[in-house]
């Protein structure tokens, strides 16, 4: 698989992962929010560092746009989707 088609399949695991827990956070609590991530990242087998997952979290449960395209694009982040 070529690097771009491993960045555009983890774009896209990280932007439904994102979406999904996005989609109730309004009624979530922040611990269910890192739970549902992490349980999100584990089935779409995406990993990130402690501190972006705190961080999308974060902005999740603010109410914030999350900008996958950043934090896949990161290679830092860990494991390829």
């Amino acid at each position: 698989m070529s690097e771009m088609n491993q960045q555009d399949a983890r774009i896209t695991a990280l932007r439904a992962v994102v979406d999904r827990v996005t989609s109730w956070q309004e009624t979530a609590t922040d611990g269910t929010i890192h739970e549902e991530l992490d349980r999100g990242l584990q089935e779409a087998g995406v990993t990130l560092t402690d501190e972006q997952r705190d961080s999308v979290a974060q902005q999740i449960s603010d109410g914030q746009e999350v900008d996958v395209e950043a934090l896949a694009a990161d290679s830092e982040a860990g494991g390829p989707a």
